[in-house]
């Protein structure tokens, strides 16, 4: 009853506002500049005033439906913060609504529907769920024919791509500043199926942290000119395609609550391309529209062209699909504009550190169609693989032509990158089981393949891969090729009955992952034969490092971050065979398909797994070379390079190097990856169903034993103590974690009590204290829960990927 008598008190006092006056049109746009095309659009740059010329509203007040999209003219330049160059928000559904005087930008919500139902079902699935009203302005005049003309200035000044929060997530509290964003009047594109506007918007701080004080030239003040572009939809006609698990697709969601009973309400549509024979009859056609992506002239050669031969490779695959001169790649038109809907675009990205790639397509939430592929490549990727590949072979060969010149290396990297990323772009997904079949998937992240020769030496002659690989070609025709629900099936178990495996980025990712056979930046079928070759290519470069990895002239201060990438050689690779034990291998299955089973890896290989990682914690695998110790201490007396800065080594004191700092990373390398909680509740999970397999105790002894089974007289017992000492902190740690097993914590606890027993001796010597210091740090509790939460115990392990 309340609620309704302040419904009629609130519409009494609607009804009592005066109307706001309408003012003719002709005299709004007088003095206005006009385009037309999806929308008559008329500017006033004097004013400030965008007018969209909408049509005569239904009877719900609608009066046009586009597809949405946001995105950065220009970026931030950070890394670890993102906000890049051509980065894109994705698309919506916006619809304008006329309610009276007033105008409403509206974002439809088409993940819950009823796609085959009555309209009166469809109508109780939409009322049921909210939509999102993002903008309100005033209608400005009256058209003929019952149109009406809104300024949508104050709709291009929103933080639509949320800029703030991405600023806050990593670098200080950052408010957008009304008084310094406005519409830009001077940017107005509008063609017949798309309008291109432009906001120019500012955002302030009082404290700025470290990320952005490195970058803006106002400290505190950052600027970004954001594009709007409003889309006509989609013609009709383009068939969506089910998504399949198993497939490496990407999908858009859908809950759809007309799916008959005993069918799954939710279900997903695959991202693609329209792409349309012009002869459906026959096997292999020309197609109406080819799909084209551009390479950005502004990537400079000889990486543009690179980029263009790498991201050619689609065309193999296409053709293979029965799509005659389906793809192909172009370079940007000049004065092309690489934000236009119309483009597909491969953009080269500038930042201030390195950081990731991407590859994104925007698709139609509606069916899942996509309408414009994105990608972003980060331009100092290849700077780093280039360091690397010098570190390893030496710089003098650089730009040489021998097989070992590091731009070699670089350049066949940079073509597989451009491959993988338009991957992304036109519905493919990660697919890290592409090692394991030999090279088989360019959508894997790949290691580069470092060999020794005959006589020892690093050889980089075959560091990538030159080509699709049979998962890629396969993909794609599952996608593209197939013309029914039911050839895509028949598609799919044919390619099962070929051995192709797919593992995507859950499975892969995390520290605790499980699957054998999902690891990025690995090499070859057996990981842990993989990482005993990689720790020897490891010790030989490690060995050999000195002044020969950077080129003649540059700082010598260099070869600190030089050396870390090399020092840290095997850390992807140890990854991967840690997911050995305590594996399972499995599939993304569906029922019938025989892949249903999960299956534990074999003990004896989770066995060898755990003696292979238990290797890289040797105090040879672990001891910086002491020929290596006097080039890692030189001083630079310029300025502060933040690349340089996140990327080396803590030191002992200005550019003194520390060795047993390297030492204990190395450690932690291995431990972060042996001691995930996850790992040891699965060694857990598989001991009780099968006790010849591997327990978490068998594991954390066998640790133990290999770590802190020496004494004082030992050699190396420095570089012992502190591997010990980063172990035992990193058991007190795991046990802590609330994701382990409460019944391995309770063990682990224990095991630590009885470790610091027998760490208690006598004696006055270095080991003695250091024993005893250890264990009255593991008996006391609260001093334990400290050390292990202070950051500074564990020195920061330098960023590694993107890398390789």
């Amino acid at each position: 009853m309340r609620a309704a008598i302040l419904g009629l008190v609130l519409a009494a006092g609607l009804a009592a506002s005066p109307a706001l006056a309408i003012e003719p049109a002709a005299q709004v746009l007088a003095g206005t500049e006009a385009q037309t095309g999806l929308l008559p659009v008329h500017v006033d740059r004097r004013e400030g005033q965008i007018y969209l010329s909408l049509p005569r509203p239904d009877a719900g007040g609608v009066a046009g439906r586009y597809i949405y999209l946001s995105a950065l003219e220009t970026g931030l330049g950070s890394a670890p913060i993102g906000l890049d160059r051509n980065a894109s928000n994705g698309a919506r559904i916006l619809v304008f609504r006329r309610v009276g005087n007033h105008v409403l930008a509206e974002i439809e919500n088409h993940r819950f529907r009823a796609t085959t139902g009555t309209p009166a079902e469809q109508a109780a699935v939409r009322e049921s769920f909210a939509y999102s009203t993002i903008w309100m302005g005033e209608v400005a005049a009256e058209t003929a024919g019952g149109g009406f003309l809104v300024d949508i200035a104050s709709f291009l000044t929103r933080d639509d791509m949320g800029i703030a929060d991405a600023i806050d997530s990593g670098d200080g509290d950052y408010k957008l500043k009304p008084e310094l964003s406005v519409a830009d009047t001077n940017f107005v594109r509008v063609f017949p199926r798309n309008i291109e506007l432009r906001g120019r918007l500012t955002f302030v701080a009082d404290e700025p942290e470290a990320e952005t004080g490195n970058i803006l030239p106002v400290s505190g003040n950052a600027s970004f000119l954001v594009r709007h572009s409003l889309v006509a939809l989609p013609e009709a006609g383009y068939q969506p395609r089910r998504f399949d698990p198993r497939a490496g697709s990407f999908g858009s969601t859908v809950v759809d609550y007309s799916a008959p009973l005993g069918q799954p309400v939710v279900y997903e549509l695959a991202n693609r391309f329209r792409l349309e024979r012009t002869d459906p009859s026959t096997e292999r056609s020309p197609v109406v529209n080819p799909i084209v992506f551009h390479i950005d002239p502004g990537a400079p050669e000889p990486i543009r062209t690179a980029l263009h031969e790498g991201v050619s490779w689609w065309s193999e695959a296409f053709d293979a699909a029965g799509f005659v001169d389906a793809f192909r790649v172009e370079i940007l038109p000049e004065g092309a504009d690489p934000l236009d809907i119309r483009y597909n675009v491969v953009n080269w990205v500038n930042r201030a550190t390195r950081g990731w790639s991407y590859g994104q397509a925007i698709d139609d939430p509606r069916t899942g169609e996509i309408i414009r592929g994105g990608v972003l490549l980060g331009s100092l990727r290849v700077r780093q693989d280039l360091m690397i590949f010098e570190a390893l072979v030496g710089a003098g060969l650089t730009g040489t032509g021998d097989p070992d010149d590091p731009i070699t290396a670089a350049l066949a990297r940079i073509r597989q990158l451009g491959a993988h990323e338009v991957g992304h772009a036109i519905g493919l997904a990660h697919n890290f089981a592409g090692s394991a079949q030999g090279r088989f998937s360019v959508m894997d992240y790949p290691a580069p393949r470092i060999r020794l020769d005959e006589e020892g030496n690093i050889d980089l002659s075959d560091a990538y891969g030159v080509g699709l690989g049979n998962w890629d070609r396969f993909a794609i025709r599952w996608l593209y090729g197939a013309r029914s629900e039911a050839e895509a099936d028949r598609m799919m178990a044919a390619g099962l009955a070929a051995g192709l495996r797919f593992v995507g980025d859950g499975e892969a990712r995390s520290a605790g992952s499980a699957h054998p056979a999902g690891s990025l930046w690995d090499d070859y079928s057996d990981p842990v034969a993989e990482l005993a070759r990689m720790m020897e290519v490891r010790r030989v470069a490690v060995s050999r490092f000195g002044p020969a990895a950077i080129g003649n002239g540059q700082p010598v201060s260099q070869l600190r971050r030089a050396f870390v990438p090399i020092w840290l050689l095997h850390r992807y690779q140890v990854e991967a065979a840690a997911k050995v034990l305590g594996g399972v291998d499995f599939a993304y299955s569906r029922n019938g398909d025989g892949q249903e089973r999960a299956e534990p890896v074999p003990p004896e290989a989770q066995r060898a797994a755990l003696s292979a990682l238990l290797d890289t914690l040797s105090p040879d695998a672990l001891r910086v070379p002491a020929n290596v110790l006097p080039y890692l201490s030189s001083a630079y007396s310029g300025n502060t390079d933040r690349q340089t800065s996140i990327e080396i080594f803590p030191t002992a004191g200005g550019p003194v190097f520390d060795p047993l700092t390297a030492t204990e990373l190395g450690a932690v390398v291995t431990l972060t990856d042996l001691l995930a909680p996850e790992r040891l509740n699965r060694l857990e999970i598989q001991h009780e169903a099968n006790p010849d397999s591997p327990s978490a105790h068998e594991a954390i002894d066998a640790l133990i034993d290999r770590v802190f089974g020496f004494d004082g007289r030992a050699r190396d017992a420095g570089v012992r103590r502190r591997i010990a000492t980063t172990t035992a902190l990193a058991l007190a740690r795991v046990q802590r974690d609330a994701g382990l097993s409460p019944t391995v914590a309770l063990a682990l606890s224990d095991g630590l009590e009885q470790l610091a027993e027998n760490l208690t001796g006598r004696g006055s010597d270095v080991q003695a204290q250091w024993g005893r210091g250890l264990a009255r740090l593991l008996q006391d509790r609260e001093a334990l829960d400290a050390a292990i939460a202070d950051e500074a115990r564990l020195p920061r392990v330098p960023p590694g990927m993107p890398i390789g």
